[in-house]
């Protein structure tokens, strides 16, 4: 067995019950890229108690890299304006400067990700001096010009707060935390958390490459003339490649979506008293089935591409 390394990387996650499948896909992804020295003290954020029976199954991944740790937030919050499409568990991130102060900078990853990249090598080398995050920024649509013009952001300036890497001791010096909250009481903020994360911390927030944290957008080729707005040839090429998928809009496992097929291969191989607590949907299973079939990936995907040249006039 390989020594691991001194210091685990803190490295908080929040979910529902739910939702604990694919935060558990979520996490094999994180050791399955990571140098096998590196070990996690994961800090799961919970909107209610987690039973046993999953906690043990969670530990299961790697008794050895992981360190599980659970903080129950339930009531915690209870006067944010909470959007019926997010759950209260969103705005736990803005918490964290005061719920870990044992900690100078820490990682936060969305359970609708998986990770395709080193993030030790991001928390080892990033230097965050002066920085209240490091995270990626979206590649702006048009029709979202007139939304981020009214929260005071600028095109290609408004990150997606599913990846952060966080400089705590910054943001608990500047007291960011009452800060972060009181913005989110505002109503009718179309991502609340990641809104008020873009509107008090602009102009303090380092750029990621855009592979730390591929949005729908950045996989679908009818969108890669905006992208290469803000982007490059090469940071295209690189998020096709080994991009950290995070499945904003559809689900892959409610939905036949981008990227579709990756979180099922992870799915695949988690230990079997994971997928226990779970039941797939059927159908979706059964097709990511097909399409590990060469025959079945040739013929879903000249359905897509059939869709997108008449829809979109491309290929």
């Amino acid at each position: 067995m390989q020594e691991l390394r001194k210091q685990a990387i803190p490295l908080v996650v929040a979910f529902t019950p739910n939702y604990f499948v694919p935060a558990a896909t979520c996490l094999y992804s994180i050791l399955e890229h990571s140098d096998s020295s590196a070990s996690f003290r994961v800090i799961c954020l919970l909107t209610e108690e987690l039973p046993d029976n999953m906690k043990l199954a969670l530990q299961q991944l790697d008794k050895h890299r992981l360190q599980v740790t659970y903080i129950n937030l339930k009531g915690r919050l209870r006067d944010i304006y909470v959007d019926g499409r997010y759950t209260v568990a969103a705005f736990y991130r803005l918490l964290l400067p005061d719920l870990l102060p044992e900690y100078d900078k820490v990682l936060y990853v969305d359970c609708d990700v998986v990770v395709r990249n080193d993030i030790v090598d991001l928390y080892d080398k990033t230097d965050l001096t002066g920085y209240y995050l490091a995270a990626v920024f979206e590649a702006s649509l048009n029709s979202q010009l007139d939304y981020l013009d009214k929260l005071g952001v600028k095109p290609g300036h408004y990150i997606n707060s599913g990846f952060l890497l966080m400089n705590l001791q910054k943001l608990r010096t500047d007291g960011m935390v009452g800060k972060l909250l009181h913005a989110a009481k505002t109503p009718h903020l179309q991502f609340p958390d990641q809104d008020v994360l873009n509107q008090l911390c602009a102009g303090k927030i380092l750029g990621l490459p855009p592979y730390y944290n591929s949005i729908r957008t950045f996989y679908l080729p009818q969108y890669k003339h905006i992208f290469l707005r803000y982007y490059t040839e090469i940071d295209w090429q690189a998020v096709q490649e080994h991009g950290t998928i995070h499945y904003t809009g559809g689900k892959p496992w409610d939905t036949f979506t981008v990227q579709f097929a990756v979180w099922w291969h992870y799915y695949e191989r988690l230990p079997k008293d994971i997928k226990s607590k779970w039941k797939p949907n059927k159908q979706l299973h059964c097709l990511y089935k097909i399409y590990n079939t060469a025959v079945g990936k040739y013929s879903l995907d000249s359905i897509r591409q059939l869709v997108r040249r008449f829809k979109y006039g491309i290929s």
